[in-house]
């Protein structure tokens, strides 16, 4: 069999039976990465709803949890004023202070997801304020590059 036969279709390939094919003829129906479904490989950002999630983190969670956490400082110590001498002073201590332990893990949490947010916010905006200026007349080279 010639190779414009094989090429053509009209041969049966190798001697072992057909040849493999390929046929790429549409894409897939989610190609995945996208946020948009149907138009692939956009990315879409929200800088307002980052803004708006960072400052819920900042006005009402975080200033919730250290008033829920300050709550239960003034009971514990006259539960434990209350227990002296007994195990349940020691491990009502101890459960406070892994409490306390756990309010700071969780304001440092909330105060990093806060930056985070506020970061990516302004570094998308920066870097579409920077593209776009690369496309104005005269602007032959983005700055730093």
């Amino acid at each position: 069999m010639s190779f414009a036969q094989e090429w053509n279709g009209d041969g049966q390939g190798a001697p072992d039976g057909p040849s493999p094919r390929m046929r790429l003829n549409q894409l897939a129906a989610d190609p995945g990465g996208s946020t948009n479904p149907g138009i692939p490989g956009t990315l879409a950002t929200a800088p307002p709803a980052k803004k708006k999630a960072a400052n819920t983190i900042e006005n009402v969670l975080q200033p919730g949890t250290k008033k829920a956490a300050d709550a239960a400082d003034e009971p514990t110590k006259t539960a434990v004023k209350a227990f002296t001498g007994w195990d349940t002073a020691a491990g009502l201590t101890k459960a406070h202070t892994h409490w306390d332990d756990q309010v700071k893990r969780l304001m440092a949490r909330l105060n990093s997801e806060k930056t985070a947010l506020r970061g990516a916010s302004n570094l998308f905006t920066g870097n579409d304020q920077l593209t776009g200026r690369s496309f104005q007349p005269g602007q032959s080279k983005v700055a730093g590059l």
